[in-house]
């Protein structure tokens, strides 16, 4: 049985396929997040919780038919779109929706406290989302994992992880795991932005495919494997544009109203986690 979406010969078809693992993976996340909260007594706000939800929904669009069959076995593109649906949607919305009383009890736990460390410091985690960039990138990677389930399956959570290591100094549930605005402006500008753009030349101006595995691929349509390498490539360029920008923007903009001597806007308490805001949420 096909568990999870992986490279297969088999002709595209815009004819639905079942992936029972993909269901029973988005099943368990969810049901492990309300257990964890019954168990700890710790009420999520009404912004966690459609966080949180929004979350699981992107992750698993990004993962089952047809977004997540495309990009395992027939088109780079569908791959890099699946990237950035861990990345720049699924991953910032499962970060807000982690409530902070119960991240702090997370903490005390040794294993946890590791993970903490890394996460809370902005270059680390910088350098671990890029490396999960480019990792999960690489010719060998792909033409490798994406021919198991097994493989595939690893790949995904390899992007998760990463995810969440980019937006964790950004948005986390710990206001001192947050650093200053202009840090996080320019933190997500480099780690989000600007490194992405180097790999992504390679794909754009390649002028044969470097993918073996898209490349000896059955065909979408007319679509070309080299055409299509460098609409991933594109993809990887800018993709994250419309999603870092805004955030950016808004960062700044709260800072401004914070800092009425410096810019002239009126001050404000700054709430909302995504641009990056201090005060605890209103519950």
């Amino acid at each position: 049985m096909t568990w999870w979406c992986a490279a297969t010969r088999v002709p595209w078809s815009w004819s639905p396929r079942a992936y029972p693992g993909v269901w029973a993976f988005i099943a368990a996340i969810a049901a492990l997040a309300v257990t964890v909260v019954r168990r700890t007594g710790v009420r999520p706000t009404r912004r966690e919780r459609l966080a949180g939800w929004s979350g699981l929904a992107a992750l698993w669009v990004a993962t089952d038919w047809p977004i997540g069959t495309l990009g395992s076995g027939y088109l780079a593109s569908a791959h890099m779109l699946q990237y950035f649906l861990y990345t720049f949607v699924a991953a910032p919305l499962l970060v807000l929706a982690v409530p902070e009383a119960l991240a702090r009890r997370a903490v005390r736990h040794p294993g946890a406290a590791a993970a903490h460390r890394l996460l809370a410091r902005p270059l680390l985690a910088a350098l671990v989302a890029n490396v999960v960039l480019v990792a999960t990138h690489a010719p060998i990677t792909i033409d490798g994992l994406r021919a198991s389930q097994a493989g595939s399956f690893a790949l995904d959570l390899v992007w998760i992880v990463g995810g969440v290591a980019l937006w964790w100094p950004v948005c986390g549930p710990l206001p001192e795991d947050r650093p200053s605005y202009p840090v996080r402006c320019v933190y997500l500008f480099l780690a989000a932005g600007l490194v992405p753009m180097i790999p992504g030349g390679f794909l754009t101006f390649a002028q044969y495919p470097l993918y073996a595995l898209y490349e000896l691929a059955p065909a979408v349509g007319s679509i070309d494997p080299v055409a299509d390498q460098q609409a991933a490539g594109a993809l990887m360029k800018v993709g994250s544009l419309p999603v870092v920008w805004p955030v950016i923007g808004t960062m700044f903009w709260r800072w401004a109203r914070a800092n009425p001597g410096r810019l002239g806007g009126p001050a404000s308490a700054a709430r909302d986690r995504l641009a990056g805001a201090d005060a605890p949420p209103v519950r």
